[in-house]
């Protein structure tokens, strides 16, 4: 059998390069997080890529449809959710790891509205009853922990029943803000730091809807059993914890507990 000598030297080559590319490429960590997270999270994972060599690889969605994905084996490392029931409930089942699970942050809801929509969103959630108010966008209460609270801050003000025929939902809190911002709703009950985000921040304007009216939308984090790379994972928890990722957390609108 006659070897080509050039092919296979060319072959060994391409291995040996190849095999050096995988181990000098950065570890992904595959994140699992809240949408209310979408206009900070890429920020502080970029942050932490430059300090570790460790890519994120992030997808937003609501934090009960994650849960429902993790419990029939999604492939996240890391679950950051809008409500910190989930990760508790991922422990319990023996799904995440215990020592991991951590309360990074509590969120805010508000009432915003596009700058050319003629509404006052400062008299607060009274203004949902003003007859120029069609449709008011929230998240699905099912699974999204601000449509809860906003549901639950309709209820505290006795407005839910005068309003709940006008509520339309969103899978998520960021599909709520898509339908208010592109004029499918006349009003959303979103997260401030949906509203703080540049797009909606420049096209709208936010009251924000006291804490006293709602109960407190507490954020958790923990590391999936099966992750893969599970010390980037507590590495990134770690990172969270650090005062310069905690001061980006509130800087978009988030309430996060400092020592």
């Amino acid at each position: 059998m006659r070897i080509d000598m050039r092919r296979t030297t060319v072959a060994v080559i391409a291995m040996l390069a190849g095999l050096a590319f995988a181990a000098a490429s950065p570890q992904t960590l595959s994140i699992g997080a809240a949408s209310d997270l979408q206009a900070v999270l890429p920020a502080l994972t970029q942050r932490f890529a430059q300090q570790s060599g460790i890519a994120a690889r992030l997808t937003f969605g609501s934090s009960g449809n994650f849960f429902s994905q993790i419990q029939n084996g999604a492939p996240f490392d890391l679950f950051l959710s809008a409500d910190l029931e989930y990760p508790r409930q991922l422990v319990s089942a023996n799904l995440a790891l215990g020592d991991t699970l951590y309360e990074y942050a509590s969120g805010r809801i508000v009432l915003w509205t596009r700058n050319n929509s003629g509404l006052d969103v400062r008299q607060g959630l009274p203004i949902l009853t003003d007859p120029r108010v069609r449709r008011i966008a929230i998240a699905n209460p099912e699974h999204a922990p601000y449509g809860r609270a906003a549901v639950a801050a309709l209820r505290h003000e006795q407005l839910y029943e005068a309003v709940q025929s006008k509520l339309v939902l969103g899978e998520n809190i960021s599909q709520a803000a898509q339908f208010v911002q592109s004029g499918n709703a006349d009003v959303g009950i979103l997260a401030l730091s949906v509203a703080l985000a540049p797009a909606l921040k420049a096209g709208g304007t936010y009251a924000e809807i006291p804490a006293t009216m709602h109960p407190a939308i507490r954020q958790g984090a923990v590391v999936l059993r099966g992750a893969k790379n599970q010390k980037a994972a507590r590495d990134f928890l770690a990172f969270l914890q650090q005062p310069d990722s905690m001061k980006l957390l509130a800087d978009f609108g988030f309430a996060v507990k400092r020592d």
